[in-house]
């Protein structure tokens, strides 16, 4: 009865606070009416995942309902082990028999899924029943991804006690809605395709200021004459953007420059333009492999016009010299007799496909041979793992880059959904791994676990075309025969393998079979890497471990590009016992940092949110996401060999020894790891690269200093100040509160009073002092003053000036783009002890006696941190059962020895000060805590807990409640540590 009065009261409070007043103290709000809307970091997704992720059972009545909708939901489906409904008609003609094939599909999860007999069925509802109340949303959105994601969208989410009238309105709803729909049966669903009329594709609603890559309506090229207007095409706004650099390059008088551009966003589209925008006298494209030239030349006709004659190949098989267009193959054009054809500046322009490729012996011949009035490569990678250096070869000149989640978000590619799934479970309880015998990787427990995996991952209603990555050449052979002796949903599996030891031949054979619909899938190692270009594909099987971030976004590339109807890419990724697991995160966000906290964050982020920029997602059950924060946890990201490895990317992109600005600024490597891994960073570049550095001892302290305690601050006062002092030399108090005033940063004279110790060492222990000097500024009365020494350095013709405004530059940024600078902590970031402490401005001595919390009447302070998982080497009296009983509370007890009469007990119970909540899963995590948000303590009592004794020793139990309930995403990471 206590946990149901407390509920009450809690409920009570916010529906005081949803339809009375604002002003409602403690309210928990998670319970309290809301507007659910797209945009402002939520959207109907999230709410609906949230829902799905906590409530016994739910029931969705929507008229339309998308195929990929149910796909961004399905790993939500899979882990519900409640009673699910889903009703929906055949109104208007909308949803399509794949939809209603994907429905009818859930029915394999236990989910009901009805069609309803109504003739004008409109309905947009999702009911979801917990223990204690009943929450719907009803509103404007039906089950499509824009709904989900994108539209402008208007609903209501309200919650009532199961006893309310409200509760009984809806379940009448839902009962009349079920005695007025019968269950969807494949039966149906193939009578209805059968009859079923797509409706009329309109076109997308174009911004006025944007104009669509679409063609203009136009017969048929085989209707029309041999000469075609180059009118036909016109760029969107990223291609205007991207013409324009490239005139930019020309201008400033560049001869060679490099497109980044992903696979399927329009490369080659992009170079015509840019091809008729300048108008040579004669132009060559140079590619890699021949089966891609017919469609280039397709491609370049519809923007340039002109007679066929006009375009000729270059192969083996095709020899048109005098082209004024002619795209030729690498090979072909390399060979000694066919390059001594060409003068060296007969072509006006030069383009080179897949330029990563340009330190082949072949490319650097004919790269080396032309001199043409520009010459420009494209490539989707042009990271390389030789040692070539890509950007060298066109003078370092970038004038367009776009990747992956960009493009996903600019809508040039096909949405994916990418599940992360456990790879198969043996008898004797050991699943996959990179060790694994190949009679185990084709075994029946395999077969039959991708079997399943495809049946319910991959699309109900759309014939597959898939590629599945092998680990080996075997067992891609093997498995093709033992899938080929298999059933898919009923019908039996049509599969090929193909690898590197077949004929160009077989391969275009195969790969026809396969768009044609008389092949299943497709099975490899590497040969689908790059350069082939399959666009119906709608499903990419990954089953080995991530051996590479950059091979992962070259097979999941394969399916992106776009596609009559294919609505989207499933991406299945089986998850074994891999040490490379971590990769899985870097490749899928891009995420170079090798910064620990950015992958987790990252994790946690898409698992919030349910989706990517774009429609695409990303949704792992929860062993598979388990072995990758297992790896990335036990991975030293932070190694010489993988630094070293950036470090040297970096030189290649920027043509000179990178700064840490560079790192930033291109999204690489978080720039803290940098400059922490030795003294700074100049002395890891010299480590690395063996480059000389001209730093006097005094320089090198003082930016060790900087390094290692002012660029990792996550506040921006210390760089501030810093810079005021490097331009000024003294500054009073008052001045120093200014400067903060003025770059937005909070202010007062103990953020003042922190910053300076920083930089002066007062409070630092003897330790540091060795190690830092003695600080770069001095206390001067009221006022602070930068020493004359490290003024002088910084005025020296040496290495120290540029490293310090590096360090002052790169900081700055991290802080704006990571923290809410006006705040003292930004939820969901990690904070040190210190860390936490600075962001306080408590004396920096402090941070050895906080332990697990610190009362400060005096600052109306105290940081709490919390390890869920306490060492076995913990003492009794201090392992305490701390834990989050919910997203807006928390189970968390005192010190021992403490009682309702302590002071400090009294400071934290009556509110004389604010509470700040730190969390980490274990110690294995390193010494940073999340940060939970501000909480208030409530329905304090006193308690005992054993000693190693078995003594009894007085303590407090409490429940702090968070000002807003933690993230579903952040909670989940540490909730599954309490159930496992």
């Amino acid at each position: 009865m206590t946990t149901d009065f407390t509920w009450n009261q809690q409920f009570r409070l916010d529906v005081d606070f949803g339809f009375l007043s604002t002003q409602t103290h403690g309210a928990p709000r998670h319970h309290n009416p809301r507007i659910i809307l797209n945009g402002d970091g939520s959207t109907v997704l999230h709410e609906i995942l949230s829902e799905l992720r906590r409530c016994s059972s739910f029931t969705f009545s929507v008229a339309f309902v998308a195929p990929a909708a149910v796909a961004q939901l399905k790993q939500a489906l899979v882990e519900f082990d409640g009673v699910g409904r889903i009703i929906t008609s055949d109104y208007l003609g909308f949803n399509s028999p794949e939809a209603f094939a994907e429905l009818h599909n859930l029915r394999a999860l236990g989910i009901d899924v009805r069609l309803h007999n109504a003739d004008g069925f409109h309905p947009k509802g999702y009911i979801f029943e917990h223990a204690n109340a009943v929450t719907t949303m009803m509103g404007s959105s039906n089950l499509t991804p824009s709904a989900l994601l994108r539209n402008h969208e208007w609903n209501l989410k309200v919650s009532a006690s199961p006893d309310s009238d409200l509760a009984a309105q809806l379940a009448h709803l839902v009962e009349l809605q079920v005695a007025d729909s019968v269950p969807i049966t494949q039966e149906w669903i193939e009578q209805y395709a059968k009859t079923y009329v797509r409706p009329a594709q309109r076109p997308p609603r174009v911004p006025r200021d944007v104009s669509a890559l679409v063609p203009h309506p136009t017969a048929p090229l085989e209707e029309r004459s041999p000469s075609l207007l180059p009118t036909t095409i016109t760029p969107n706004r990223m291609q205007r953007d991207a013409l324009n650099a490239l005139a930019a390059v020309r201008d400033s008088g560049e001869k060679r420059a490099i497109v980044i551009s992903a696979t399927g966003t329009g490369k080659t589209i992009l170079s015509a333009l840019d091809v008729r925008a300048v108008n040579p006298r004669r132009l060559l494209f140079v590619v890699h492999r021949e089966q891609i030239l017919d469609r280039t030349i397709q491609e370049y006709r519809k923007v340039l016009g002109g007679d066929a004659s006009d375009y000729g190949k270059l192969t083996g098989s095709s020899k048109d010299f005098a082209a004024r267009y002619l795209f030729a193959t690498v090979q072909t054009l390399a060979q000694p007799d066919v390059l001594a054809r060409f003068p060296a500046d007969v072509f006006d322009y030069v383009i080179v496909d897949e330029a990563h490729r340009g330190g082949s012996p072949t490319h650097r011949r004919v790269i080396g041979h032309f001199d043409p009035v520009f010459m420009l490569g494209m490539t989707a990678t042009p990271e390389r793992t030789d040692g070539f250096n890509v950007f060298e070869l066109f003078h370092y000149n970038v004038p367009y880059e776009i990747r992956l989640n960009r493009a996903l978000d600019e809508d040039m590619l096909t949405p994916f959904h990418y599940y992360g799934i456990t790879d198969a479970t043996f008898d004797d309880d050991t699943t996959v791994d990179a060790l694994s015998d190949l009679d185990l990787l084709v075994s029946p427990q395999r077969v039959s676990h991708l079997i399943w995996a495809l049946e319910t991952y991959a699309q109900a209603g759309t014939a597959p075309r898939g590629l599945i990555f092998c680990s080996r050449t075997q067992e891609a052979r093997r498995l093709s025969d033992v899938l080929n002796r298999s059933l898919l949903r009923g019908r039996p599996l049509r599969t090929a393998s193909l690898t590197g030891v077949d004929s160009i031949e077989h391969r275009e054979r195969t790969v026809e079979q396969l768009e044609s619909g008389e092949l299943d899938y497709i099975l490899t190692v590497d040969v689908f890497n790059e350069g082939v270009d399959i666009p119906s594909i709608n499903q990419v099987i990954m089953l080995r471990q991530t051996q590479s971030a950059i091979v992962f976004v070259q097979q999941l590339g394969r399916g992106l590009r776009k596609c009559d109807q294919k609505e989207y890419l499933v991406v299945l990724d089986f998850i074994g016992n891999y040490a490379n697991n971590f990769l899985i995160p870097i490749a899928l966000f891009g995420d170079d940092s090798l910064n620990k906290e950015s992958l987790r964050q990252n994790l946690i982020a898409v698992e919030e949110a349910g989706a990517l920029p774009g429609l695409s997602s990303v949704q792992f059950d929860k062993i598979a996401q388990q072995r990758v924060l297992e790896s990335i946890r036990d991975t030293k990201l932070d190694d010489m060999a993988r630094l070293k490895a950036a470090v040297v990317a970096m030189r290649n992109r920027v043509g000179a020894v990178p700064r840490l600005w560079d790192f930033f600024r291109f999204e690489s490597v978080d720039p803290v790891v940098l400059a922490t891994k030795k003294e700074h960073y100049p002395a890891l570049v010299r480590s690395l690269l063996k480059e000389e550095i001209d730093l006097s001892e005094t320089s090198s302290r003082a930016l060790q200093l900087l390094s290692h305690e002012v660029l990792p601050a996550k506040r921006g006062h210390e760089f501030v100040l810093l810079r005021a002092l490097l331009n000024d030399g003294r500054l009073t108090s008052s001045q120093i509160d200014e400067r903060f005033a003025a770059a937005g940063l909070p202010t007062s004279p103990a953020y003042v009073k922190s910053a300076v110790d920083t930089l002066t060492l007062d409070g630092f222990a003897e330790a540091d002092v060795r190690r830092y000097g003695s600080g770069i500024a001095v206390r001067d009365g009221s006022a602070v003053t930068l020493k004359s020494e490290v003024a002088s350095a910084y005025a020296s013709p040496t290495d120290f000036p540029s490293a310090v405004d590096d360090i002052i530059d790169t900081g700055l940024s991290l802080v704006r783009k990571g923290f809410d600078p006006s705040a003292r902590f930004t939820v969901g970031r990690q904070y040190s002890r210190k860390e936490a402490l600075r962001q306080l401005c408590w004396p920096r001595s402090w941070a050895s006696t906080v332990y697990g919390y610190k009362v400060d009447r005096a600052s109306g302070a105290c940081p709490i941190f919390v390890t869920l998982h306490k060492s076995d080497e913990i003492s009794a009296s201090t392992a305490y059962e701390d834990a989050l009983l919910d997203p807006s509370s928390m189970l968390w007890y005192t010190r021992s020895r403490r009682t309702l009469r302590s002071s400090e007990v009294q400071a934290i119970v009556s509110g004389d000060v604010a509470l700040y909540v730190f969390v980490k899963k274990d110690d294995a995590e390193g010494t940073g805590f999340y940060f939970l948000g501000q909480a208030t303590a409530h329905d304090a009592e006193e308690a005992t807990m054993p000693d190693a004794s078995g003594n009894s020793l007085d303590v407090v139990r409490m429940i702090l409640r968070f000002e807003k309930p933690v993230e579903t995403a952040l909670f989940d990471y540490f909730h599954s540590t309490l159930i496992d």
